[in-house]
């Protein structure tokens, strides 16, 4: 338990912060296993239309601190690689 009651109150912040970029981390691996599924099948607009989902979506996690903006650089530059190898 916290002693203070500012401790508490970033106790309390810091829960629902953690509750949030669950969230946000959960959906990024879900529109990349979607991604995956789309390069895998061969599918180009199909993954064209999922990476710029996915971009976007790296993009706004970066901006609000869920993960780090090289991170989402990275990422996003491995999977654009990974579509320009699809025929």
């Amino acid at each position: 338990m916290p002693n203070t009651t500012s401790a508490e109150r970033r106790m309390r912040s810091s829960a629902r912060k953690q509750l949030r970029n669950r969230g946000i981390k959960s959906r990024l691996k879900s529109l990349e296993r979607a991604y995956a599924d789309a390069v895998k099948a061969g599918k180009k607009e199909d993954a064209n239309a999922a990476y710029r989902k996915i971009s976007s979506a790296f993009d706004k996690a970066a901006k609000s601190g869920v993960i780090h903006k090289s991170k989402a650089n990275r990422k996003k530059s491995r999977l654009s690689a990974r579509l320009a190898a699809v025929k």
